[in-house]
């Protein structure tokens, strides 16, 4: 029997002249109607898919957010915490000589600054190339579209350890279509101030900025379909409405269809200023210990450290942590200014929803 089905009759007690008394026959109890509320099939279904999201969410949560817990909680720790079996996540004798050395020791702001400067610049240069590219393959329509297009999913595809020797090569010995050492090898054979037959461009910014530019690497494939899903979802009419207005094509990009994608053009610049932040593997291709100091370098015990004791390993490793704190560190920043934008350029990506 449903609590919402139950017909109550309505009986006048008592009438007076400014005051009416009604009261209910038959009224179902609050008891009685919490029974019914509480042993329906519907409610408890409810309960049960509640409690399920509940535990699955602890979970998921547990198993993401305990590893970072751990590391921030090891950085603060002692190296007489290390030794101590009763010490968990809490440190007994907390301490910041952990974050001094590793800032002071290995030149955490000089590392910082250098990072910043590449990964800013190559995000910027990403951003303008794969906006150009995905509004192309979004709006204009050329023979051998499709085709392009697919080479251009295929560098998601395609992992890119398979290239780094060929790639090392190429800008170890950087020339363009032989022309380098055609010039220095030939044409210029005698001048010496024009010989170009062993230019190298390994321990500089520069390879990064042609792959960039290029649109050959850093993620630039998933860029590319990220924006011209976007620009998918922009109406002809406004294009079709600047050119009756006599707009060209790159008026009509600048003024029209850039203002519009402001926020996708965040998110792309924050996915790839936070890709090459982290990253691990072009830095490695391109920068020998001679090379630029970034982040990539900073991971290293520092020197005032002394590390030759009994718990030496836990304590390198909460080291390593905190160097790695303090690499995330700006990313978290950007992410808590810039979350507004990046929710709404990937909403409007066309990869979820």
């Amino acid at each position: 029997m449903d609590a919402n089905r139950i017909q109550s009759t309505p009986i006048i007690k008592k009438e007076t002249k400014n005051k009416i008394r009604v009261e209910f026959e038959g009224r179902t109890s609050a008891l009685e109607r919490f029974k019914l509320k509480v042993f329906s099939v519907s409610f408890l279904k409810d309960v049960v898919w509640y409690i399920f999201r509940l535990i699955l969410l602890i979970g998921i949560s547990y198993v993401i957010i305990y590893p970072f817990i751990s590391k921030v909680a090891s950085s603060f720790m002692s190296r007489e915490d290390f030794v101590d079996a009763t010490v968990l996540l809490i440190a007994k004798h907390p301490t910041l000589e952990t974050y001094k050395a590793v800032i002071v020791d290995n030149e955490y702001f000089r590392a910082m600054l250098n990072t910043f400067v590449l990964s800013a610049s190559t995000a910027i240069i990403q951003t303008f190339i794969t906006c150009l590219i995905g509004y192309g393959f979004a709006k204009f329509k050329f023979k051998g579209r499709k085709l392009l297009f697919m080479f251009v999913v295929l560098t998601m595809i395609v992992p890119h350890s398979t290239v780094r020797l060929s790639m090392f090569m190429k800008f170890r010995y950087f020339d363009i279509l032989g022309i380098f050492n055609f010039l220095g090898g030939g044409v210029f054979e005698s001048i010496d101030i024009l010989k170009f037959t062993d230019i190298s461009l390994i321990n500089s910014f520069v390879p990064f900025y042609i792959l960039s530019a290029t649109g050959l690497a850093f993620k630039n494939g998933l860029y590319i379909f990220m924006l011209r899903q976007f620009f998918r979802g922009v109406p002809d009419e406004l294009e079709e409405s600047a050119y009756i207005d006599g707009s060209g094509p790159f008026r009509t990009f600048v003024q029209i269809i850039l203002p519009l994608s402001v926020p996708m053009l965040i998110t792309v610049f924050m996915f790839a200023f936070s890709w090459q932040w982290t990253d691990n593997y072009y830095t490695r291709v391109f920068f020998t210990h001679q090379g630029p100091y970034t982040l990539r370098a900073f991971i290293k015990i520092p020197r005032s450290l002394d590390t030759e004791y009994p718990g030496q390993n836990m304590y390198v490793a909460a080291i390593r942590n905190t160097c790695g704190i303090l690499i995330m560190l700006p990313l978290i920043l950007i992410y808590a200014f810039l979350q507004r934008y990046l929710v709404q350029g990937i909403e409007r990506s066309g990869i979820i929803g």
